[in-house]
């Protein structure tokens, strides 16, 4: 297998590529992760099995069109493909740090920045993609209520009760849905899944953002994930609202915008998140 990955790292860089060192490093929830090098370059895998392939594929174009954005730094994908039983995809290397007060204070200003892009009239994306492992389903939208409710939401608790979970209001909710987002946001490029775990600052202090779940949707979404899982640092926020302010309302809609990923950890690991859930609904309706 490492063979085969290395000859597709040569192929697709044009300079021969032998790995002399591999060692396991995280890859999230959900992908194996390995650090490959030759001494001179050196490269980041992540693993999954081979019907996972799409996945991979939709991460490569997602990162390419938040590269060609040129607005915050994302790890160049080099290649991706199935050899045996395996799904890989092999990401430029990027050596983080720590990060400064200003680091994080221009990660803000340059993820307002890639919110402000427009390119398109409607909400989704040209292909489906992944949230974890869990799908997610992209349909382009004219309205974005309408998608959030039938995309995020509604699809998120028909999986759940498919597994077994018990939400009681969760029709009362998607019927709500549309007197939360009475605003009108433009199509704006989101990472999808922006937690702490998501975002980092390099050696050199320059932000970067990876593992996307990428779509156009309300830019919110994403800030309403930062503060998600621990919270990013007020920094952050600050150099954000440098650009792009936040609109009236944000506060109301961030817990429903949460709620689609509590339900995905409820669909992924099961356990605490059903509660945490209808809690969020309960709150959303009160």
């Amino acid at each position: 297998m490492w063979t085969h990955i290395a000859e597709h790292i040569s192929q697709s860089t044009g300079r021969r590529f032998e790995s002399l060192d591999r060692r396991s490093v995280s890859g999230g929830c959900i992908n194996q992760g390995y650090r490959l090098t030759n001494g001179a370059q050196t490269y980041f895998v992540k693993l999954n099995q081979a019907s996972q392939v799409a996945m991979f594929e939709a991460e490569a174009l997602g990162l390419e069109q938040m590269r060609e954005a040129e607005t915050i730094l994302v790890p160049t994908p080099i290649c991706w493909g199935t050899v045996d039983d395996s799904a890989y995809i092999v990401l430029e290397w990027l050596d983080l740090g720590r990060g400064t007060s200003q680091a994080w204070e221009e990660m803000g200003r340059q993820l307002a920045r890639l919110h402000r892009v427009k390119k398109v009239t409607a909400f989704g994306w040209e292909r489906n993609n992944t949230i974890g492992a869990t799908p997610q389903i992209n349909s382009w939208t004219s309205n974005w209520s309408d998608f959030f409710t039938q995309y995020r939401i509604g699809y998120q608790l028909q999986l759940a009760r498919q597994k077994g979970g018990h939400f009681p209001q969760g029709d009362r909710l998607l019927a709500a849905i549309p007197k939360f987002l009475e605003h009108t946001p433009q199509p704006a490029l989101v990472h999808g899944d922006l937690w702490s775990g998501n975002a980092a600052v390099t050696q050199s202090d320059e932000p970067v953002i990876f593992d996307p779940a990428m779509y156009w949707g309300d830019r919110e979404v994403d800030l309403a994930m930062t503060e998600l899982f621990g919270g990013f640092p007020a920094e952050f926020y600050r150099g954000y609202n440098q650009i792009f302010p936040l609109e009236a309302g944000y506060q109301s809609r961030k817990t429903l915008y949460n709620l689609y990923h509590i339900l995905n950890h409820f669909n992924l690991f099961g356990g605490s998140y059903e509660s945490q859930s209808n809690r969020m609904i309960q709150q959303l309706l009160n």
